[in-house]
């Protein structure tokens, strides 16, 4: 911390002890790729962090606990009502019961239809009464599941982008995964990665860097179908998991994709001014059965690193690292 000069506040320790321990695979990426571009670590990107990676858990821990005590509260009134409609069904009937014994005695049948329209309308009133209580415990059971579901999207959603975040890929790669394999059908990857991101930062300030990503992100977003997920890997790495999708196909969805941004024209939005190029490097691997998901993207990595190295704004996919081993 002292060497990123990253200030010593109880949530900077938190996140840093985390770091060390290197437990924690999708922080520890994002930290060395933060520090291999030299970011700084000031007040912004120190919160960005802890929300994403420390606060964000806490945050669900918070809303698991405050569900679980709104849906005790609940399930006591529901009790509660049950206990007292069964006691007032109880003596609903018992008032029936009544009017029947008092009918056999011979009391006059005009009184007896008086208690009975009474008793029936005391009963039509205790059965609206608890139809309307559990109605409005319906109605906060779906504010409960309402909170669930928004909880549970922002828990899976990168803050920045808007996209899926790392668990949410993960839990996508494992399911796609398996249905790969028993229906025999491709799979592939895209790792995109902005060129020159760290010059760019360092020209515009953080906060236009922010916005490029998010751009990207847009024109990932819009260029894979619905089936497809696109998420935000680490740093200003964007990854798409595409099923039921060869090497082939991925690769002609990935130039379209580095195509798109090569032609967009971006601008500050504080100021309006035209920035330089945008263009990004595309590495692209398809699934080997049994493999797991560090190994496909590893080989996107080593393809977008290729790309790197021989000029930027291109797509690499897997082949050609074979093709380079056999030339070397």
């Amino acid at each position: 911390m002292a060497q990123q000069r990253v200030p010593p506040t109880p949530n900077n320790f938190h996140l840093w002890f985390k770091y060390s321990l290197g437990s924690a695979s999708d922080l520890k990426r994002a930290v060395d790729i933060l520090v291999s571009n030299k970011r700084k670590f000031d007040k912004t990107t120190n919160q960005a962090l802890f929300d994403t990676y420390i606060g964000q858990q806490g945050t669900e821990a918070a809303v698991v606990h405050k569900v679980s005590q709104q849906l005790h509260g609940v399930m006591d009134s529901a009790k509660n009502y049950l206990t007292a409609a069964i006691a007032d069904n109880r003596t609903h009937m018992e008032a029936i019961d009544g009017v029947a014994e008092r009918s056999e005695q011979g009391v006059d049948p005009k009184i007896l239809i008086e208690n009975l329209v009474s008793e029936l309308a005391q009963a039509t009133a205790r059965a609206a009464k608890l139809e309307a209580s559990f109605a409005e415990k319906s109605r906060e059971l779906d504010t409960i599941r309402d909170s669930l579901n928004r909880s549970e999207q922002r828990a899976r959603t990168d803050t920045l982008t808007g996209l899926p975040n790392r668990r949410a890929l993960e839990e996508f790669f494992r399911h796609v995964q398996i249905e790969s394999m028993e229906r025999d059908e491709p799979l592939s990857i895209l790792l995109i990665d902005v060129d020159h991101f760290k010059k760019f930062n360092d020209n515009y300030g953080h906060g236009v860097g922010d916005q490029v990503l998010r751009l990207v992100a847009k024109a990932l977003r819009e260029r894979v179908r619905e089936k497809d997920l696109p998420a935000r890997y680490g740093g200003e790495e964007l990854i798409a998991v595409l099923p039921q999708t060869d090497l082939e196909g991925c690769t002609a969805i990935a130039d379209r994709i580095r195509r798109t941004i090569a032609d967009c024209q971006f601008t500050r939005r504080s100021t309006g001014e035209v920035l330089p190029q945008i263009t990004v490097s595309i590495g692209v691997g398809q699934f080997q059965f049994g493999e797991s998901m560090a190994d496909l993207i590893d080989r996107c990595d080593r393809a977008l690193y290729l790309a790197k190295k021989l000029g930027r704004n291109r797509v690499v996919t897997e082949l050609e690292l074979d093709r380079k081993l056999a030339v070397g």
